[in-house]
């Protein structure tokens, strides 16, 4: 469904579904129902100025009758924001795609208290270009390589090659092997546990001891798994609406990855001389946190990950430790030049390890 409001600020308009009967005698009472805590003067405000429409563009009033539009469009508010202190980097750019090396911490999308301070819309209001959609995404955390579609009329075929899952990635990850602030090393993800939902991060976390529903490598074990690499890892995965991580589930794997082992050695980044491993992923399949939950599984889970393999408490974003993973490149036959083409990124993960040892 389009809507009926241009991107403004880099930002798309708010679409918001009525419904047709109810306790309420107009659209506005309906939204003062839902949002009047947050800003009822605002919302009222935006009804009187015509700033609420419906399809078409027709503008409602604080009068409109509930059941007279399904569906009602209008700009939210944008909150103050503190700005995210790295820049993406374009990669490559033309009329089809846009092609960036995202920074960690940077969303995306927009969502939540960060709007104008998201991949999409920095990028929107820097090429002037409202039409960009990205063809993926990758977490807040996670940095690399992000792909956008700059021209509606050839997006379908970029968005096919996902679907067909002819798209190739690959990311590298670090993870340590020796204890760093009170998580143990060779800590498995078990099946089931903690979803996690906002309230539930607090107290999860014990110095030195495995998580609930997790067990611990010994140290012989630990190196074993180490020796076993390359592995094709799969599990069953899902990810309930709401919450913040992916579990683990009995039952017929759905996602697959390879792991390969890049080497072994200490980090000279935020934990000089800490033991670390390097690794290579590929993912086959694409759900919610794959990388993350898959290392993890393994007792190998990533450097300074708060969600897996035990969910740590809410704490602000620490910029000298990023999650040691990165989007390193995507590759795939351009759908309209026919040609093979990889975007590769120009960063390192600052815990990556140097000599072997």
């Amino acid at each position: 469904m389009i809507s009926p409001l241009p991107v403004r600020n880099g930002v798309n308009a708010t679409r918001l579904r009525i419904p047709s009967s109810g306790g309420w005698e107009s659209v506005c009472e309906y939204m003062l129902h839902r949002f009047g805590h947050v800003d009822a003067e605002g919302i009222v405000r935006r009804f009187e100025t015509g700033e609420v429409v419906g399809l078409g563009g027709v503008p409602l009033n604080p009068t409109t009758p509930l059941g007279e539009h399904e569906f009602v469009w209008y700009y939210r508010n944008l909150p103050t924001e503190t700005p995210i202190p790295f820049t993406e980097s374009i990669l490559y750019q033309d009329e089809h795609l846009l092609v960036i090396d995202k920074p960690h911490f940077l969303p995306t999308t927009p969502g939540g208290r960060f709007i104008q301070q998201s991949a999409l819309v920095r990028l929107r209001n820097r090429v002037n270009n409202p039409d960009l959609i990205p063809m993926h995404r990758l977490d807040r955390a996670t940095a690399g390589v992000l792909l956008f579609s700059t021209n509606p009329e050839t997006r379908g075929a970029y968005q096919t090659l996902f679907e067909r899952r002819e798209i190739s990635k690959t990311y590298e990850a670090i993870s340590a092997l020796v204890e760093v602030d009170g998580r143990p090393p060779g800590e498995v993800m078990g099946v089931g546990g903690l979803g996690g939902r906002a309230e539930d991060r607090s107290g999860n976390f014990i110095p030195g001891a495995a998580g609930i529903g997790n067990s611990l490598l010994t140290a012989a074990e630990l190196e074993a798994q180490l020796a076993s690499f390359p592995v094709v890892y799969r599990n069953r995965m899902s990810k309930i609406k709401g919450q913040l991580r992916s579990l683990v589930e009995a039952g017929e794997p759905n996602a697959e990855s390879l792991i390969e082992l890049i080497n072994v050695g200490s980090s000279a980044g935020h934990f000089p001389g800490l033991r670390v491993a390097k690794f290579r992923l590929s993912p086959h399949t694409g759900k919610t946190h794959q990388l993350r939950v898959h290392l993890a599984a393994l007792g190998l889970g990533i450097l300074n990950d708060p969600f897996y393999p035990t969910l740590l408490d809410l704490a602000p974003d620490d910029y000298t430790r990023p999650l040691q993973l990165l989007a390193r490149s995507i590759s795939f036959t351009d759908p309209i030049s026919n040609q093979p083409v990889t975007y590769t990124s120009a960063q390192e993960l600052s815990e990556s390890p140097g000599l072997l040892g």
